[in-house]
Order: structure tokens, then C-alpha cells, then sequence
């Protein structure tokens, strides 16, 4: 058997056995068995710190434990957790006054605490009732999901004026542009439902392709080696003040996946390479050499950057290594996408996996030590990137190799 089946092979075990342990150490101490929904806000050994409940996570946990179902069938268990998080969203986490927007944040009972002008919680709304969609075959969460869908969309375009009444960060008279992130999630939850809703497949590719034009032709900057986070209205780099320079290795290392995943529906090898450049581009700019491991944020002229944890080591940009690396893998058999693979996993092995304990660290130092006291979950971090990551990777690698060891 050559080295490199040998690799896979073992890379796709480790994949499962994390898997297992990640699933289980959120449903053991995440969920709320009480109010209902899940805490993300879990220390090293799964107790709760803080009963404050995240909206985004109860989306992403909602849509991961769908997922689950749909990749390797309908565990009850699995079902019971995504239809615990949906519930919760549905009863406590919409703003029926500020025209269905989601909060941000709510209490354990689901009081609101805070609503933010960014759609992510309507994103993470919609993939979740699409992927219980797919399992259920109920059309109410398929129009759910749609309604937020569209909110997203008018928002993004300005199509309708915000109903929480939060205006963009900055004054628009004097600086206005495009932030990556809209278009980039907006590709992602377009993917997710349009494999459940065939029925909306030629406006799910339109507006698909709007977001690669607006990914390709404002935020990628080939002439700068990075895809940018903030552009202004022309897509024009802005490299006088440091927003204009910021580059999150991992955003543009998700985004690179996201962009294979649609090069390879429409059968555009000319994307796909774009996609597997922005992926170089990100991994040699902020894999670092001295400490290993991915850096948060970069400035893309390698001046200052304001973010104070812009040189700590974030679980998640690891995750999307994972998947962009091994989908790169199989679609090229290009080594140095397997090398990138191989790198992360190791590094995620000796750093981020807490074998005693279970799941994942999600903040480490630069040197690869966790933050003390170290957390397991978090506003941010919960049962999303780390099994979706693990599911990607090890399906990927099957499709290389095969089902059999």
C-alpha cells in the first residue's frame, strides 16, 4: 500500500474517532434539557461557565446535528438535539419587532439580550431549518429557511432598510465599502439550500454567481497575494488606514472551499483554480513557521495589525484547512494541498484535541498553549466547526480511498 493511501487512511480514522468524541462531550454537557436549546459557554471539562445562550450556535448546532442525520442517517438522539435548537430559535431568538431579525444573544430562558446589525443569526436560521428540511420533508422549515434567505439577500443589496434601525459601522458619507464575509456566507447557505430545494435551483445560481463576482472581482486581490477583507464600493484595495489591510487567513481559507464547491457544480475549472489560489495565498501568508500553526489576522503588507489577537492560534481556521486542503487533495492529487493536510492535522493533534477531557481547546497562545483558564466552547465556538470539519474531512478522504480500509 503506498504512504499516501497509508496517510489518508489513518487521517480519515483519526477524523472518525474525534468525531465521536466531539458529538458526544456536546451532547453530554451542552444541551439544555430544561429551556431547551444548547450551551456553548463550556470549560475544559464541559461545565458550564456562563448560562448566556448564543443565537448563532443555536443555529450551527441545529444545522450540524441535521447534517449528521443526512451524512449517516437519522440517530434519534441527533434529531432530538437539532429540533431542541430549532425550537428555541423559533420561540425565544426572533425579533418579531424588528421585522423577524434574529438576536444575537438571549438568557438560558430566551430573553434578549442583544440584537447586532450583522445577518450571520438569520444565516445560521436558515442552513439549520434547510437541513431538518432534508430530514423531515416538512415544508415549514423549508419556508423558514427561505424567508431568511431573502431577508439576507435584500439586506446585502440594499434592497430594504435594516428593521433594527442599525446603521453600517462607519459613516457612509465618509467610508463605505464590501466586507467579505457577506458574500462568502451567502454562497455557503445558497449551497446547503439549494441541495435541499431543487425547486429554486436557476435563482439559487444566479444569485451563486453574484457571489463569486463579488468574492473574485472586489475582494481577491492576486496583485496583493491575499483576498481582502474590506474593499470599497469599486473593489479598490484600501491600504492607507489598517481595516483596508486586515487578512483572516482562515475567512479566505473557508472561502476557498466554498468557491471549489461551486467551481465544481458548474464544472469551472477557471474558479476552481482561483479557489485553490486563494487557498495558497492564505496558508503561506499566515502559517507560521516559527511556532506552526495558522495566525489569526495579517496585514497584507505586513505593517501593524490592530487586533490584539492577531498572532493567537483560533480552532477554527484549522478546521477549514481541513476541509478546503483535503477537497483540494482530491479534486487536483496535487501534493501540496495533501502536505497542508498533513501539517494542520498534526498540529491540531498536539495542540487544539484535549484527550483527556474530550473536544477541542479553541484559543491558544502563539506558542500553541491554551489560554487559562482554557474553554472547550464559547459565544463563538460550539458543536459547529470542529464536526463539520471532521464530517468534510473524513467523507473527502473517503471518496479518495474508498469505503474500505
Amino acid at each position: 500500500m503506498p504512504d499516501e493511501v497509508k496517510d489518508l487512511i489513518e487521517i480519515r480514522q483519526w477524523c472518525r474517532d474525534q468525531l465521536k468524541t466531539s458529538i458526544d462531550f456536546w451532547l453530554e454537557h451542552g444541551m439544555d434539557n430544561i429551556n431547551g436549546g444548547v450551551y456553548t459557554c463550556l470549560d475544559r471539562k464541559g461545565d458550564v461557565y456562563s448560562t448566556d445562550k448564543s443565537v448563532w450556535m443555536q443555529g450551527r448546532c441545529a444545522w450540524t446535528f441535521g447534517y449528521l442525520c443526512n451524512v449517516y442517517g437519522a440517530e434519534p438522539e441527533w434529531k432530538k438535539a437539532a429540533k431542541s435548537c430549532l425550537n428555541f430559535l423559533e420561540d425565544y431568538c426572533i425579533n418579531e419587532e424588528a421585522g423577524k431579525r434574529l438576536y444575537f444573544t438571549v438568557t438560558a430562558d430566551g430573553k434578549p439580550l442583544r440584537q447586532r446589525r450583522y445577518c450571520f443569526s438569520e444565516g445560521f436560521y436558515a442552513i439549520a431549518n434547510a437541513e431538518f428540511y432534508q430530514i423531515t420533508g416538512k415544508k415549514k422549515y423549508l419556508k423558514r429557511a427561505r424567508r431568511a434567505y431573502e431577508m439576507i439577500y435584500e439586506l446585502n443589496n440594499g434592497l430594504i432598510k435594516d428593521p433594527t434601525g442599525f446603521g453600517p459601522k462607519t459613516i457612509p458619507a465618509t467610508r463605505s465599502g464590501f466586507a467579505l464575509a457577506d458574500p462568502m456566507i451567502f454562497l455557503n447557505i445558497i449551497g446547503i439550500l439549494r441541495r435541499v430545494d431543487p425547486a429554486h435551483t436557476q435563482e439559487y445560481d444566479t444569485r451563486a454567481k453574484e457571489c463569486v463576482d463579488r468574492i473574485i472581482n472586489y475582494h481577491y486581490h492576486p496583485e496583493l497575494k491575499c483576498t481582502l477583507e474590506w474593499v470599497d464600493k469599486q473593489g479598490n484595495p484600501c491600504l492607507d488606514f489598517t481595516d483596508g489591510r486586515v487578512v483572516n487567513p482562515g475567512h479566505d481559507i473557508e472561502c476557498s472551499w466554498f468557491l471549489m464547491d461551486e467551481a465544481n457544480y458548474e464544472g469551472n475549472s477557471e474558479l476552481h483554480e482561483k479557489a485553490r489560489d486563494i487557498f495558497k495565498n492564505a496558508f503561506e501568508a499566515g502559517w507560521d513557521n516559527e511556532y506552526q500553526g495558522l495566525l489569526y489576522f495579517i496585514d497584507c503588507l505586513g505593517k501593524p495589525t490592530e487586533a490584539y489577537e492577531h498572532d493567537m492560534k483560533l480552532w477554527w481556521p484549522h478546521n477549514e484547512i481541513m476541509i478546503a486542503s483535503s477537497k483540494a487533495y482530491r479534486d487536483t492529487g496535487d501534493q501540496y494541498f495533501l502536505d497542508c493536510l498533513k501539517r494542520t492535522v498534526q498540529y491540531c493533534k498536539e495542540h487544539f484535541v484535549d484527550d483527556e477531557y474530550g473536544e477541542w481547546y479553541g484559543y491558544l497562545r502563539r506558542d500553541g498553549l491554551p489560554t487559562m483558564p482554557s474553554t472547550k466552547g464559547s459565544t463563538f465556538k460550539g458543536p459547529f466547526h470542529v464536526p463539520r470539519a471532521l464530517i468534510m474531512t473524513e467523507r473527502t478522504l473517503t471518496e479518495i480511498i474508498g469505503d474500505e480500509d
